[in-house]
């Protein structure tokens, strides 16, 4: 495990801490539900949303009275911080964070996803539900599934050529990768619509989600083409897209990667710890939360899923006690050693390839 900030810190030899009977989890989340903090935050989400889509309008019109500078690439640099915003907006609403009615949850993540970020939310769903029911399990998590990165020594045996190079150095890599990641979401979210192993989805929605990633894709060329030459366009568009990538890779990044992985053939944990031992919290601020549009508090959140974002800062000190009673650790850091972290645990998978 890496080094970081643990609640009720156990030494190297100690036995782990003992089972209660019954669920671990029931108290928790009966003093949560005590607490109100499940209860949505219409109002909050409201004025995010809101203010959201405000800056992304203005930062179009500064597109529209400055586009034909190369000073308007500064543009891309906002641009990539609201349209993750609306990233984090489509995540939580894809979670019943923002309404219990689905029908209104699944508006608001089509707008923010589908249409402001060319990102098909039917795919993301798929993914990202069976990455919450079993975080970090080689098996049947898809954010730790061997592809250009791995994160097993098992994964990694055997990689030649290309492959095996990335993995050899994918500690220097990850970041520089990341700035492909909007790219490659657009990408995938395309390729769902047509899959047969995606997600399940009637004709009718096929064509709105479908309609609306096209709407994206064909409003962002208008936007860029009729607003500035098209080799400012063209530099603007990849700008955009990598600061966008790099930003969300920032966010996702320190979350799980190096944190516990459970054995395939071993103990089946309960919700608790499997949420738990998984998820890396960092060190909060008003700047930190914003930033990372409150990923920060991965253990509560995927203990929670369906908390609204701003209550999962209130969550934390019953969640940090609960585990403490239980001898579990909490694992909490800063935002740099998160990232220390996990590299350290990218580099350490590639170690067996660069000494061979």
């Amino acid at each position: 495990m890496p080094t970081a900030t643990l609640t009720a810190p156990q030494p190297a030899n100690a036995p782990a801490p003992a089972r209660r009977t019954g669920s671990e989890f029931s108290p928790l989340l009966r003093l949560i539900k005590e607490q109100g903090l499940l209860e949505r935050r219409r109002g909050w989400y409201a004025r995010t949303i809101t203010v959201n889509l405000l800056a992304l309008a203005a930062t179009a019109t500064g597109l529209v009275l400055w586009g034909s500078s190369w000073w308007a690439l500064l543009l891309a640099v906002p641009l990539s911080v609201f349209c993750a915003r609306a990233a984090f907006i489509g995540h939580d609403a894809g979670h019943s964070q923002i309404s219990a009615d689905r029908r209104t949850g699944r508006l608001v993540q089509l707008v923010h996803a589908n249409l402001l970020l060319g990102m098909d939310a039917a795919w993301w769903n798929h993914k990202h539900d069976r990455h919450h029911a079993n975080p970090n399990h080689v098996d049947k998590d898809p954010d730790v599934a061997a592809d250009v990165l791995v994160f097993t020594q098992r994964q990694a045996a055997g990689r030649t050529g290309l492959r095996g190079w990335l993995t050899r150095h994918q500690a220097w890599l990850f970041f520089p990768l990341t700035t492909l990641e909007a790219l490659a979401l657009k990408v995938y979210g395309f390729q769902a619509l047509f899959a047969k192993d995606g997600p399940r989805r009637t004709p009718s929605a096929r064509v709105v989600e479908g309609g609306l990633l096209l709407a994206h894709v064909t409003g962002y060329a208008t936007l860029l083409l009729a607003t500035m030459p098209l080799a400012h366009a063209v530099v603007f568009a990849l700008l955009h897209q990598m600061l966008l990538g790099l930003h969300l890779g920032m966010a996702f990044a320190p979350n799980h990667k190096g944190m516990e992985m459970p054995d395939p053939d071993g103990e089946n944990w309960g919700h608790l710890r499997r949420q738990v031992l998984t998820s890396r919290n960092v060190r909060c601020g008003a700047l930190t939360d914003w930033f990372l549009g409150g990923l920060n508090y991965q253990i509560e959140h995927h203990l929670f899923p369906s908390m609204p974002r701003p209550h999962l800062r209130l969550a934390q000190p019953a969640v940090r006690a609960h585990c403490q009673a239980l001898g579990l650790p909490y694992t909490e850091t800063g935002l740099v050693d998160s990232y220390r972290q996990a590299l350290g645990h990218l580099r350490e998978v590639g170690e067996p390839l660069r000494e061979a």
